[in-house]
């Protein structure tokens, strides 16, 4: 069997930065185990698994690991993936997803995300989360997956190096770390140890989250955000009320075929 497999990096405007995401196109969903050993095989933060559904497509989102919930740069992907190498004539796709309705929209050389806002809210802070970060923030909050972690400056979020094996015992999917940006609104970095990804180059799903946040706190909608990785990316961003749009470009790197 052979499958359709597109390699794709996500939030750059030129290939070798950004977030390199897998993406293949089915004709229905495989088995479950195979996606993910698929998804193991190909060893990026995120591998797409996109079926054609009625008038749009359904997709779902695996890590080297297990499957989750919300992607940010694999649909980012996708939708590049439909719009460019599959022809899509359209100006937004429209993904079902386990996240509910999910769309992308087609804004010239951008691709605008178009997915639910997650606030961050107060929560009661472990005291391993110091010793996991090595500096202590000024603000902890949490959404539904993941720890939302503030910092003062720039400076101290981008030397940040984690204990990953703390990180990986203490029950969230992953530690957003944030702080006022420089030569944009804000910055981040986001890491998953426990679910295979020490830390994600580029994290659209966790703008759901540092969105609101910093709408709030800068009284702003529309911003842009760099994720502070060794590849790094570069988001707009623009605050919906309950949604939130999150827009990037992507360049593909790679298209072949699988063979199981």
């Amino acid at each position: 069997m052979l499958i359709e497999y597109y390699h794709i990096d996500a939030f750059v405007e030129h290939g070798f930065l950004g977030n390199p995401a897998g993406v293949c196109i089915l004709d229905s969903f495989l088995p479950d185990a195979v996606m993910q050993r698929i998804a193991f095989e190909n060893a990026v933060s995120e591998t797409a698994f996109v079926v054609s559904q009625n008038d749009g497509y359904r997709i779902r989102w695996f890590t080297p690991e297990t499957e989750v919930d919300l992607c940010g740069h694999a649909t980012l992907a996708a939708a590049h993936v439909l719009f460019r190498e599959r022809g899509f004539s359209g100006n937004v796709i429209e993904f079902a997803s386990q996240s509910g309705k999910l769309a992308v929209e087609k804004n010239s050389d951008i691709l605008v995300l178009d997915f639910p806002a997650r606030p961050p809210v107060s929560c009661d802070v472990p005291y391993e989360l110091n010793n996991a970060l090595g500096h202590i923030p000024v603000e902890v909050l949490a959404s539904s997956r993941d720890y939302f972690i503030v910092f003062a400056d720039q400076d101290t979020v981008k030397p940040l190096a984690p204990d990953m094996e703390i990180l990986k015992n203490m029950g969230k999917f992953g530690y957003i770390i944030t702080a006022p940006g420089k030569e944009v609104d804000f910055v981040s970095r986001f890491f998953a140890p426990g679910e295979g990804i020490p830390e994600d180059p580029v994290t659209g799903s966790a703008h759901c989250t540092l969105i609101p946040y910093w709408a709030k706190r800068l009284n702003k909608t529309e911003m842009v955000a760099r994720q502070l990785s060794r590849r790094g990316g570069v988001l707009y961003c623009r605050d919906a009320g309950e949604r939130v749009k999150i827009g990037g470009k992507a360049v593909t790197f790679m298209h072949g075929k699988i063979e199981i």
